[in-house]
């Protein structure tokens, strides 16, 4: 037997499956597409997950472009994340040219143009569907995770939710939890110390500068109503197809923050809310992450093992998840341990470091007899890629170098014309996009410590008039002891004049006094010889 004849023996034995699967294209050898020699991946196993990697420009986004419409196609619903802006085109046919049709003549499948039913979801100001979700739905732990809180200021974060769980207050978006962030260390603190400890407000001041970091990321416009039922992402169109649901995320690459909250609470929330449903036939719903890296850049050791546990557990829930980035090392191992579908596009050997993480690349994949991969995975074409599944028995499929199917969907963008059409047309467009303004924990708050600010105010009005009242007082009783004291002075001598007062003030003495004064003058000017006025 041949060298072909054994691979393609190996070839066709490892990917034949009993159940439903899609088609990613068909394997190759020395360079050579065999025709006919397909490589598939069946449905039954792709909850567990998988990684497209590679290099710019080597083909990844056509690739999970590629999957999501195959899925659709076969009844899946997907949900992208479109970081780069280049898969809604997916929405719209695409077009045969010679390049695709000579692609599709060696893979031995005709090319048949054809699109998917979308829903174009938004995080930020772009256009689509908002998703937002409350503080409440995070949870004590998930929110403290994000905000990669050590044990203490998790516990205080955890008191927060308690105290706002047992007073009916609903935090619903950031501004709630720092409203009640300022009232335990203000107007509350006494309460919150009665009956749930004392809270350090140095704590508390960490705890606010990290949602004010998480703040300018953009992430107020994730918390809020109206929340996002992740069920909205399982649904059908018409005739069956599953619907591809792209969240448009171009101007999030420089709020990796934002990005990973989101992806974490979305992870969580269908997590917690889908039932268990064990090995399907088929995937309820498969998640594509373009530019994973993103969520792990910035992403603390909590949340890197919240996100591990979650995609760990999360398959029961016939959840796939699918990491799309440049390298495999971008994913940590506890992640990438987990994934069973790779996609390994052309990687970059620039420097000593780029071939030492192809040499790890390389032992990522199977043991195989025909291919040097870690020299081959340099050499791959423009979609080229070494592909290896799960089977239906759980067991890694042989390696296999594989020639790309085209996308049977337009490989450029829509109009922004056609978008607007699509989102028009669209329900939880409608839904979603509504604006709630729900009396939450900062309005009830706001309220309670303007109450209190008022009691206190009125308190202090009190005290003040009834200090200046005191003082009128004093004021009186010293002004009535001065006045008293001023008249028992002045009537003191007229109480005890003396007997020569009484005669010479009486007025008998004073008309005998007249008398003799007179006579005095006469005589005395008789005796100078002036004339008087009597007449002799």
């Amino acid at each position: 037997m041949s060298k072909k004849e054994k691979f393609t023996e190996i070839i066709t034995s490892g990917y034949t499956f009993k159940g439903d699967s899609i088609v990613l294209g068909a394997a190759m050898l020395d360079g050579e597409t065999i025709n006919g020699l397909q490589v598939k991946v069946p449905l039954r196993t792709l909850n567990r997950h998988g990684l497209i990697a590679g290099a710019t420009g080597s083909g990844k986004t056509k690739t999970l472009q590629i999957i999501a419409e195959q899925l659709s196609s076969k009844g899946v619903p997907v949900l992208l994340m479109d970081i780069k802006g280049d898969l809604s085109g997916i929405a719209a046919p695409g077009a045969a040219n010679p390049k695709i049709e000579e692609r599709h003549l060696k893979i031995g499948e005709p090319f048949v143009p054809g699109t998917s039913p979308v829903e174009f979801l938004s995080l930020s100001e772009e256009k689509g569907a908002r998703l937002r979700a409350t503080v409440t739905e995070f949870g004590p732990v998930l929110f403290s995770k994000i905000l990669d809180l050590n044990d203490t200021q998790g516990g205080v974060v955890a008191v927060v939710f308690k105290y706002c769980d047992d007073n009916k207050l609903p935090l619903v978006n950031l501004a709630d939890f720092k409203k009640v962030l300022q009232y335990i260390t203000g107007p509350g603190k006494e309460e919150i110390e009665g009956d749930y400890g004392q809270v350090s407000s140095a704590t508390v001041g960490i705890i606010m500068r990290k949602i004010i970091e998480l703040e300018h990321q953009g992430a107020e416009a994730f918390f809020g109503e109206r929340s996002f039922d992740p069920g909205d992402l399982c649904r059908f169109d018409e005739n069956g197809k599953g619907i591809v649901s792209v969240i448009r995320l171009t101007d999030i690459q420089d709020r990796p923050k934002l990005f990973s909250t989101f992806m974490l609470q979305l992870l969580a929330e269908i997590y917690s809310t889908f039932p268990e449903e064990g090995d399907l036939d088929q995937p309820k719903l498969c998640i594509v992450i373009e530019e994973a890296h993103l969520v792990f850049a910035e992403a603390s050791k909590a949340l890197l093992n919240q996100i591990e546990a979650i995609v760990r557990l999360i398959r029961s829930k016939g959840v796939g998840v699918f990491f799309v980035t440049q390298s495999p090392a971008d994913i940590p191992e506890n992640v990438l341990a987990q994934l069973g579908l790779k996609v390994q596009h052309s990687l970059r050997a620039f420097t000593a470091k780029d071939r030492k993480s192809i040499k790890l690349a390389a032992e990522n994949y199977p043991l195989t007899d025909y291919y040097d991969v870690a020299q081959l995975i340099t050499e791959l074409g423009i979609g080229e890629a070494f592909i290896t599944a799960l089977n239906e028995k759980g067991i890694p499929t042989p390696l296999a170098h594989v020639l790309l199917r085209a996308p049977q969907s337009r490989m450029d963008v829509l109009t922004d014309s056609e978008i607007d059409s699509i989102i028009r047309r669209s329900q939880i467009a409608r839904k979603y996009n509504e604006v709630i303004d729900s009396h939450s924990a900062q309005e009830i708050l706001t309220q309670k410590m303007d109450q209190i600010a008022r009691e206190q105010e009125e308190e202090e009005y009190r005290k003040q008039r009834e200090k200046e009242m005191a003082e009128l007082e004093r004021s009186r009783a010293k002004t009535t002891s001065r006045t008293t004291s001023s008249r028992t002075t002045t009537s003191r001598p007229r109480a005890q004049q003396s007997t020569f007062e009484k005669i010479v003030n009486s007025p008998t003495t004073r008309q005998i006094g007249r008398t003799i004064a007179g006579e005095l003058t006469r005589g005395l000017l008789g005796v100078l010889g002036i004339k008087t006025g009597r007449r002799r």
